[in-house]
């Protein structure tokens, strides 16, 4: 459950005893924001994995790439990468020119050298489309479950003002309990809302930084390829 719901408050209120004596909208709500918190810290969890091990691949290569040799030999270097983005990217351009052989003597110029950089380019969108993979509900946690959250708890001070009416008792310990349990829903959706936006920032901070890896390797690439003869 998210951190809170389980604990104490103050006196002898019990917030889980709260819950389970709440109504079907406050289950349904408390339900939803558990399922973004749980579904958050997985994708939070297997994008530090992976951006871990993009980013280790990645210096293992870029360390070959600018040793130098030739393309056959830096494209050796690539094996065993698979999770590096910008060795899938030599790869990719690899191909490009085994597969479109240019006479011998041929500098890689003009169209050649147009459909090599598409080829490139294209491939480096792939990989940062794959790498900013579920970002985007990362995203739509952070901005929602604060909104969801409130939503449950102004449904449960709604039903704690009517329980008053009924009852015709104005008391604190009257309506305590029902805006308690309300104001759980805010505390659930605050419990989602943070570490999502925080792992989205932290996320989007390292694709930028790969993003400006794979332009500037991108760059290295064509220019290593324009003066060289097949």
């Amino acid at each position: 459950m998210i951190p809170g719901m389980l604990a104490t408050a103050s006196g002898n209120l019990n917030i889980f005893q709260e819950v389970m004596r709440a109504g079907p909208m406050a289950k349904f709500v408390l339900l939803v924001l558990v399922l973004f918190y749980v579904a958050s810290w997985g994708i939070i969890a297997e994008r530090l994995r992976t951006y871990r091990k993009a980013e280790k691949e990645s210096d293992r290569f870029l360390r070959v790439f600018h040793k130098g040799g030739g393309l056959a030999a830096i494209q050796d270097g690539t094996k065993g990468l698979q999770w590096s983005p910008i060795a899938d990217i030599y790869r990719a351009g690899f191909r490009e020119i085994s597969l479109n052989p240019l006479p011998a003597g041929t500098i890689l110029e003009g169209p050649h050298l147009d459909a090599f950089a598409r080829t490139l380019r294209k491939n480096a969108q792939a990989q940062l489309t794959d790498l900013e993979r579920s970002l985007g509900f990362l995203a739509t946690t952070a901005s929602a479950t604060p909104f969801i959250g409130l939503f449950g708890t102004v449904w449960g001070i709604m039903n704690a003002f009517r329980g008053i009416g009924v009852s015709g008792q104005a008391s604190l310990a009257a309506y305590a309990p029902g805006i308690a349990e309300a104001l759980v829903a805010t505390a659930a959706g605050l419990g989602a809302a943070i570490p999502a936006v925080i792992g989205y920032n932290h996320f989007l901070g390292r694709l930028r930084s790969m993003e400006a890896r794979i332009e500037e390797f991108t760059a290295d690439f064509i220019h290593r390829v324009q003066g060289r003869k097949s």
